[in-house]
């Protein structure tokens, strides 16, 4: 017999729904079960796989790709601020995209850009 007490896991699609990567534990299992899920590197598509401290997960959520290491285990879903102690995000941080598509000069010219290039196209008055 060994001392040690076996680690405690559980059930990967009801661990994303309890860290709150997803609204509902059905949507969560859909987007494992479509073998979207990577476990330590391993693809899985069973939403039943048993993870715990300690592991790394990488999943789409949204148009982004997510990668986090387990850190902690809940029995309930709890508020936002309880669900970001379960996990430490190691998702690469991505350039922020322009506020304005006219960053670069381009687009339509505004209504007082306008005004301006009609004032300094027409003729000066006689």
């Amino acid at each position: 017999m060994t001392d040690e007490a076996p680690s405690r896991t559980v059930r990967l699609d009801k661990w994303l729904w309890q860290a709150r990567f997803f609204k509902t534990r059905t949507l969560a299992a859909k987007v494992v079960a479509g073998a979207h899920v990577r476990v330590n590197g391993t693809k899985t598509d069973k939403p039943a796989q048993k993870i715990g401290p300690g592991d790394t997960l990488t999943f789409p959520q949204g148009r982004d790709i997510r990668v986090v290491r387990v850190l902690a285990l809940t029995e309930r879903r709890g508020p936002a601020t309880e669900a970001r102690t379960l996990y430490e995000d190691l998702t690469p941080i991505k350039a922020p995209a322009p506020a304005s598509p006219r960053y670069d000069g381009g687009g339509r010219p505004t209504k007082k850009e306008r005004r301006d290039l009609d004032r300094s196209r027409k003729p000066p008055l006689e």
